[in-house]
């Protein structure tokens, strides 16, 4: 059939057909021009920047602060990654990195080493937390910051660094320390909360590629154990792997389950993803603890067992990460970390808080508005809504530090005094039985008596407020006896509040103690004796709340 006689509609159907794609490739060509028209422009001026700058330039540098900004008007996840980066990049990935296993901070001019993880080249050689470290293969380091100190402690796993560190008074230590394979344990901590053993605890720090093997050891070890019901937390997690947060869901829900998909600009590139494998246990009652540092495969996990229906959520809303990064290599090995795709969970919701594309006259990100929330519904039709991270089943909020607390964690005085204790402290008792006495409080607050230290309440921050309206609005010397005598009032009182607040510091204290004799696991098990979440959750797991919560017939935070 000829286009003559072709029937009309038809001949409109592919004229139109044909505009379209004719649009399309117009389109194409103009936003080709376009790139190629700006790369031209950047690259000229970049060249004309580095022959006539009135200062010498740094190509690289100036080319990175290009390439930061430019990215930085996307989200705070698409990132260049350079080569001097990869090991850092490899770690957040895998969690693993050639070194003497510590972690390290600087105060002054000076590096410290602020906790060696147990089993590691520097626990081993017994170097401990608050040692200076003064050389570092012959180099001094004082006036370093930390990445270059820690640039020079990492290398090959087998190679040789030798490193110089000061404790007090005593003569210089000499150590050669063999640097390992680092490993960072997804999994920090297990046990059990009761008496009887029969709630146990998993602490999940990280997704890295082992984080389901460690979380399927963990619990397949306390139930071994007698393990009856769980308590799995997720606080502070701020995410990694895709994958690895679905393999973990996988734990708990039967195979063929949807966990997660992802959509993008590319419609190649979607993905869903359901459990692949079968589940260790899809009964046993669960309560997942989240805060507001619970984010992206934290979330992902969460709020799948929550729109599943597997799991009581507690704790505070989440932060809101529901977008998804794909790692592009680039020339020179070096890398681009992309946001591709937003992800949405078993309800249909995305739960990203932050709408880059669009921002507010001072630039930052804005979020959806409430009125534009939508509602979706959990297996059991209880109603979840999207925009606004994970919203717990049970709430919890933990108070407020005082802010006595506050001025003493900036001037680092848990840690002098944890240093200072260590060392004329050669044993100290279990975890669970450190307890911060009354003798041992009294001789903390007697070793801050000549300390400085500053902060300052918000009662008055508002009055500062309150003067410069007064002096604004010119009735300041009306008014400015009464304000003095209301500052005198309202002036911090250091050792009333050293006492008021004792139970506060004396928990941190206990904290920055313990972890000096029984590293990361003794902090973790002293932390969970006064955590206000656990008990919480003990609470929900004893007495009948949990299938309260799930049915939809108990309070809820939604």
């Amino acid at each position: 059939m000829s286009i003559r006689n072709m029937p009309r509609w038809r001949t409109l159907l592919i004229g139109g057909a044909l505009a379209g794609a004719g649009a399309l490739s117009i389109g194409a060509a103009d936003n080709y021009f376009e790139i190629s028209k700006n790369l031209e422009i950047f690259n000229e001026l970049y060249k004309e920047l580095n022959i006539y700058y009135v200062d010498d330039t740094s190509p690289g540098k100036l080319m990175k602060t290009g390439i930061d900004a430019m990215l930085g008007s996307l989200d705070p996840y698409t990132n260049f990654i350079p080569e001097s980066d990869i090991e850092d990049y490899r770690f957040m990935t895998t969690g693993q990195y050639g070194g003497i296993g510590a972690l390290i901070r600087r105060k002054d001019d000076k590096v410290y080493i602020s906790e060696p993880y147990e089993g590691f080249p520097s626990a081993k050689a017994g170097i401990w937390a608050g040692d200076e470290i003064y050389k570092v293969d012959g180099r001094e380091v004082r006036g370093m910051d930390t990445d270059e100190v820690s640039k020079l402690l990492k290398g090959q796993a087998g190679t040789t660094v030798e490193v110089t560190m000061l404790r007090g008074d005593a003569a210089p230590m000499e150590y050669s320390l063999t640097r390992e394979e680092i490993k960072i344990p997804d999994v920090p901590y297990k046990g059990f909360l009761d008496a009887d053993s029969t709630v146990g605890y998993i602490k999940l720090n990280s997704f890295t590629q082992t984080a389901s093997h460690e979380v399927r050891t963990a619990f397949k070890e306390l139930k071994d154990h007698g393990m009856q019901r769980l308590v799995f937390d997720l606080r502070g997690n701020g995410g990694g792997l895709l994958r690895e947060a679905v393999n973990i869901v996988n734990l708990f829900v039967p195979k063929g389950e949807l966990v997660v998909e992802t959509k993008g600009r590319i419609a190649e590139w979607d993905k869903t993803y359901r459990t692949l494998s079968e589940p260790l246990d899809t009964e046993m009652p669960m309560v997942v603890l989240v805060d507001g540092g619970s984010a992206s495969a934290s979330e992902i996990v969460s709020g799948a067992l929550q729109d599943l229906d597997r799991a009581v959520i507690l704790g505070e809303r989440t932060f809101g990460k529901g977008l998804v990064q794909q790692t592009r290599d680039l020339f020179y090995n070096s890398k681009l970390k992309v946001t591709v795709a937003k992800y949405y969970i078993p309800s249909g919701r995305c739960i990203q808080k932050l709408d880059y594309a669009h921002r507010d006259s001072s630039g930052k990100a804005t979020s959806m508005a409430d009125s534009l929330l939508t509602e979706f519904s959990t297996r059991n039709g209880r109603p979840v809504f999207d925009g606004r991270g994970i919203l717990p089943d049970v709430l919890v909020e933990e108070h407020e530090l005082p802010k006595v607390v506050g001025g003493l964690l900036r001037e680092d005085l848990f840690f002098d005094y944890a240093t200072r204790y260590r060392r004329t402290h050669e044993t100290a008792p279990p975890a669970r039985d450190f307890l911060i006495t009354d003798p041992e409080y009294q001789a903390f607050l007697d070793y801050l008596s000549d300390k400085e230290f500053d902060y300052e309440t918000e009662s008055m921050a508002q009055l500062e407020e309150l003067v410069e309206t007064a002096k604004r609005e010119r009735y300041l010397e009306h008014v400015k006896p009464e304000l003095d005598q209301l500052r005198e009032e309202l002036r911090p009182k250091r050792d009333e509040e050293l006492v008021m607040f004792r139970d506060d510091i004396a928990e941190i204290l206990r904290n920055e103690l313990v972890a000096r004799y029984h590293f990361q696991t003794g902090r973790a098990i002293a932390a969970l004796d006064t955590d206000p979440y656990v008990r919480e959750a003990l609470d929900v797991l004893g007495n009948g709340t949990y299938g309260e919560v799930l049915a939809g017939t108990g309070n809820t935070g939604n």
